[in-house]
């Protein structure tokens, strides 16, 4: 297991079998799925096949969501991290994608612009990631503004997973 990154708030680290109620409570909470593309989840054994996938992730590609904790309290609020894509989109193969998701009780307090911010700089001073992508709804006008927060660029929209979404670029600065 890596070690865990932390911020001046936060604990980011890797997801575990024991965040099972915290991930189904977010991932199954339909004002969370709704710019996803997805439906929420309906029980724990799909929670449980999720988790399953990340830790693969981790052990195959080195990388992947992680939770994201508050320092204070201990509680799983979300995830952020990196997705390695094997898939081509738009050109590039074998490339980065950061991503969050975030309970809607702590949605407004800077966690996803603090735990990214968190990612990006792991990424490009210690994994030496030279360009990381970020996709989000176009109607996700929140989501947006957090990436435009971190310096990500608009590229375009494109489909993605049979879904259009606004795409973006953030090069090591």
């Amino acid at each position: 297991m890596r070690a865990p990154i932390e911020t001046k708030r936060l604990v980011l680290r890797e997801i575990l079998l024991s965040d099972v109620d915290d991930l189904f409570e977010l991932d199954s909470d339909p004002e969370v799925m709704k710019y996803i593309g997805i439906p929420p989840v309906k029980d724990m054994s799909e929670t449980r096949k999720i988790i399953g996938m990340l830790r693969k992730q981790y052990e195959e590609n080195g990388i992947g969501r992680w939770a994201v904790e508050l320092k204070t309290t201990g509680e799983v609020i979300g995830w952020c991290g990196l997705k390695l894509h094997d898939e081509e989109i738009d050109g590039n193969k074998n490339f980065y994608e950061l991503g969050y998701r975030f309970k809607p009780k702590h949605w407004g307090k800077g966690y996803a612009t603090e735990s990214s911010e968190a990612w990006l700089n792991y990424a490009f001073n210690k994994l030496f990631i030279k360009k990381i992508f970020a996709a989000t709804d176009p109607r996700h006008k929140i989501s947006r503004k957090v990436l435009e927060k971190l310096n990500f660029q608009f590229v375009k929209q494109l489909e993605y997973y049979g879904e259009i979404v606004d795409w973006f670029i953030c090069k090591k600065p």
